[in-house]
């Protein structure tokens, strides 16, 4: 079957050579003033399209026109905010092809990665479906009598959400969707590197809001930069919740000015994240697992695998297996199902990557495979390297540091679980973290109060690759914050106790008596 141009693919998804890039779910809002951001394909190096970023201005229109918005919308009953929801998902299920080529082409992850990041989108427009329905609250006995006590969820208000371009489309449903059946609007600030994806995203929405009469306001899209968009953002006090993806410098900043006026922020940052192999790991399943985690999306996953650390019973042999399964990665255009590793995002990136390697060198360490910059015939965008291996010591600089490249540092350990751990967690991150092990009885130190320090932590699973079903979030210099399933609903509903007096007389807490 021939493969869609990315000229079909743009037509299908609504993206013109030139995109306006405000919307507020039903109208579009032209602003060329800022003068045009080009979107460039890491694949190729090719111009894909122009977009017309938001202006002052235009953001100001913006947040009044979801201020109205959510003045409206957090009336509708939740139930029916999930219809909305549900059928979003069902839009994105007619898309998913051309929108996951489309994540392909302008971010570089492979094509199975771009259709699942739609498929990520679909699964949490259906868990949130389900939330909608479930907003519960407790109801707790009350100490005074003819009393009754409950708390309950209300809408929050405007939520802004700053994505990272690694997943261009996947964390904004994990905000905007919970936010959604919750009552909340939702202002989208996407990395300005992937523009086209966020706009198409937007049409896609704009149908189903359209079809039901909804008001605009509800979803709202502003593409520019920080210093015009980002920095608004932080300051506006309409903003009730700020959710930010990106690394810890910039999360750091955000928290504060966000403090700084009483607001809510949600944070998911950087990650540093470990697979320890135990000398009793079934190295089948390990092997794929660290390899996956490693080299997919190119190593420019927050949950990519950076540091292995291994028992020195098993050491040479998973060196081994892991320069030969290095070997067998086919690098290149990852719209080819044949290839396994596409480009990173940009030269820059490229860059990076080198530097950390001739740090590693500086440091100690050991180049065991790869760490060129590919160039010639498939390789024109200057993006692309060879992913590397390198024999490293976790106490390096450059290893306390989340490098977003696919550079895996080999780690060696000895004697117990214990001291595997303590290596795992000596790092600032806390996102993701695995273990291998047949010992049930490592397996649980691993899980507990004192073994790993991540929000995720797996036994006998890569790092990467999260179910929506589960909160998503780190510890330390990773943020605290929670998205997607579990209970992360909350952060985007303000709480409420309630008591009420169903009783004659007018009894006061603790037993204070009051007389007049």
């Amino acid at each position: 079957m021939k493969r869609p141009s990315i000229s079909e693919t743009l037509a299908a998804l609504g993206v013109q050579e030139e995109n306006a890039g405000t919307a507020t779910g039903l109208k579009w809002l032209e602003a060329c003033g800022a003068g045009k951001l080009h979107s460039d394909s890491p694949v190729d190096g090719k111009r894909i399209a122009a977009v017309c970023p938001a202006t002052a201005e235009a953001y100001e229109q913006v947040m009044q026109t979801a201020t109205a918005a959510f003045l409206r919308w957090r009336a509708v009953p939740a139930p029916r905010r999930g219809e909305i929801v549900r059928q979003i998902g069902h839009q994105l299920r007619e898309y998913k092809g051309p929108l996951g080529r489309l994540v392909s082409y302008e971010m570089g992850k492979s094509l199975q990665e771009g259709w699942g990041e739609v498929q990520e989108m679909i699964d949490i427009a259906d868990f949130a479906l389900g939330q909608s329905r479930q907003l519960y609250g407790y109801t707790m006995h009350s100490e005074r009598p003819g009393h009754r006590m409950y708390d309950q969820y209300h809408p929050l208000g405007v939520v802004g959400v700053i994505t990272a371009f690694n997943f261009p489309v996947a964390v904004w449903a994990w905000n905007a969707l919970i936010a959604a059946v919750c009552g909340d609007v939702v202002v989208w600030k996407p990395a300005s590197k992937v523009p086209l994806t966020a706009i198409a995203v937007q049409r896609i929405i704009g149908n189903v809001l359209r079809q039901n009469g909804l008001p605009e306001g509800i979803f709202n899209l502003v593409i520019g930069n920080g210093s015009v968009i980002g920095d608004r953002m932080l300051n506006d006090r309409r903003i009730a919740l700020l959710s930010l993806t990106g690394s810890t410098r910039v999360g750091r900043h955000a928290a504060a000015v966000v403090a700084g006026r009483m607001g809510k922020a949600l944070l998911e940052l950087g990650g540093n994240n470990a697979i320890i192999l135990t000398e009793n790991a079934e190295l089948e399943l390990a092997i794929p697992s660290v390899v996956f985690g490693a080299v997919g999306t190119a190593g420019q996953r927050c949950t990519t695998t950076r540091r292995l650390i291994v028992h020195e019973s098993i050491f040479d042999r998973v060196r081994e297996s892991l320069v030969k399964a290095y070997r067998g990665l086919r690098i290149g255009d990852p719209l080819d199902e044949s290839n396994h590793v596409g480009p990173l995002i940009d030269r820059q990136a490229v860059a990076q990557f080198l530097s950390a390697l001739e740090k590693i060198r500086q440091e100690g360490g050991r180049i065991l495979y790869g760490g060129q910059a590919l160039e010639g015939k498939g390789y024109e965008s200057g993006c692309y390297v060879v992913p590397a291996i390198a024999a490293a010591e976790n106490h390096y600089e450059v290893v306390q540091e989340e490098t977003f490249a696919p550079i895996l540092y080999l780690i060696r350990y000895s004697g117990s679980v214990e001291n595997a751990i303590a290596l795992q967690n000596d790092v600032p991150q806390g996102l993701s973290s695995a273990i291998f092990t047949t010992d049930l009885r490592q397996a649980e130190r691993f899980l507990s109060a004192w073994g790993s320090d991540c929000g995720i932590a797996n036994v006998n699973i890569g790092t990467s690759g999260a179910e929506i079903g589960g909160a998503f979030g780190g510890e330390k210099e990773t943020g605290g914050g929670r998205e997607s399933g579990s209970d992360a609903w909350k952060a985007y509903m303000r709480r409420q106790t309630n008591t009420i007096n169903f009783g004659t007389e007018l009894p006061l807490a603790q037993g204070i008596r009051f007389e007049i």
